[in-house]
Order: C-alpha cells, then structure tokens, then sequence
C-alpha cells in the first residue's frame, strides 16, 4: 500500500490534500509550507521547477464529485477546466466508466478548456453500445484479398464512413451478429475504373472467408460522445506540467435523462 503525507487545515476544519512524498518534518509558517528531508530544507511552491520533490517527479492529481441533485438521474455531457492549462481527466459515475480524456483533446473556448466526456469503450471487438453509436450500414460485398472488400458498383459506399472508422460484418443467412474486422485504411470509389472499396487493417478477426457478408461502419467514440449516465460522477484531474499551473473551476454540462 502506498503511504501519503496528509495535511490539515485549520480555516477548513479538515484533511484537504494527500502528498505522495514523505517529508522527516512539515511545518506552514508566514504562508509558506517548509519540509526537511535528509536533513536539508525545502520551501515548497517558490522554485521553478513543479511536481518535483527530492529529485523525485509525481503527478499533481485532484478529485471531487459532481453531485447535484442526487436522488435525479443525469447524463454529464462535457468537462470545462477553468485555468491556465488543461489536465487530463477521468470521470466515473455510479452506472458507467468514462473513457480517459487526455489533456491535448481539451478545447479552449472562451477562456475555458472544454472536452466531451466519453464513455469506456476501447475494445471494439465488444462494443456494449450499439444502439447509442452512429452505425452505417455498407452493403453486402465480397472479399477476395485480407483486408480487402470489394462491393458492386451499384452498393453506394456513402460519405458517413470514413477512415479510422470500425469496420465490422455479419454472416448469412441471419445477420444477426455483428464480427469485428479491423479499423478502415482507406475507401476507393472510382466507378469507370470499376473500384468500389474498402479497406481495413484485418486487426480484430480473420477476414470473412464467407459468401456475401453484411457490412458495417461504426463511429470510434472520439468522433461522437452520448456522455456519462449517473446520478453523480467522480472526476479524477491528472496533471504532469514541470511549470507553475493555476486550476481555479472544474464544471460539467449536465441534463436529465428520461428513460425512453
């Protein structure tokens, strides 16, 4: 088990923060926090170096609860940052698993640094959420080559599929379970050339060595977001910057969820 350094603050009657290094002593004087290590004195947040104690870098980690109205059952849609740089993030609430938000996909939008919350989902062979993704159904082809599917001239491959897309088929006579193939390479539609298809990296199962399979596109979550459905979600913030960084509000877009 980890061990931490804990501190308590008088004004909050309370234990606000947890530090991963472990000072001999610790003592706040004239608006300073002084810790000794081997001996040696240290005055903490004055240098220019950050995250840095005893030659030793950690993350600067916070985690709270978005939880109005509890009893109310909500879907959080984004994740705002108020400050000077963003962090990245996780949020977990009390019916589903938020998919991790690195500091680069945040957005800053008037003054804010702005990302959509996502739910987990990484492993594309299971998807659990159909019904919430953006399907595109292709059209029945054929495949010759592994990773290769070609369709007639007559299938319109459409503008919704796009590279980095999932790819997936399903088997006749059924078509009633979906297999995923791969993630798109690349999309072909040359018609006098007599060209109409796709191409998909063949990572996730073997080519369909079947006649006519079914085939689908499905959206990577980092082109969609449906958000977080609970009645409260835990945010994890994780920041690594070696400068001084200044976080002042983390807030969410917040609406009901009706039942359908």
């Amino acid at each position: 088990m980890p061990s931490y350094t804990l501190t308590y603050s008088p004004p909050a009657e309370g234990w606000p923060s947890f530090y991963s290094y472990e000072p001999e002593w610790i003592q706040g004087m004239n608006q300073y926090l002084y810790t000794f290590s081997g001996g040696n004195l240290f005055r903490h947040n004055t240098n220019e170096v950050r995250n840095n104690y005893y030659g030793t870098s950690y993350d600067s980690v916070i985690q709270s609860v978005f939880n109005d109205e509890p009893i109310v059952n909500k879907i959080f849609k984004t994740l705002d940052i108020e400050g000077n740089r963003p962090w990245s993030a996780t949020l977990i609430s009390d019916q589903q698993d938020g998919r991790f938000i690195p500091a680069a996909l945040f957005e800053k939008k008037e003054g804010d640094f702005f990302a959509f919350v996502r739910t987990e989902n990484n492993d594309p062979a299971e998807p659990d959420d159909y019904a919430l993704r953006t399907l595109s159904g292709i059209g029945v082809g054929t495949v010759t080559v592994p990773g290769q599917v070609d369709f007639p001239l007559t299938v319109n491959i459409g503008t919704i599929l796009n590279v980095g897309d999932y790819f997936y088929y399903a088997a006749p006579p059924s078509y009633d379970t979906l297999v995923y193939a791969g993630v798109v390479q690349s999309i072909t539609v040359d018609l006098p050339a007599g060209i109409n298809r796709v191409v998909h990296n063949n990572a996730g199962a073997p080519d369909p060595a079947l006649v006519a399979p079914l085939c689908i596109g499905i959206k990577d979550q980092q082109a969609e977001s449906n958000g977080l459905l609970g009645h409260y979600a835990v945010f994890t913030l994780t920041n690594d910057d070696t400068e001084a960084v200044e976080m002042f509000v983390a807030k969410s877009e917040v609406m009901k969820s009706y039942p359908g």
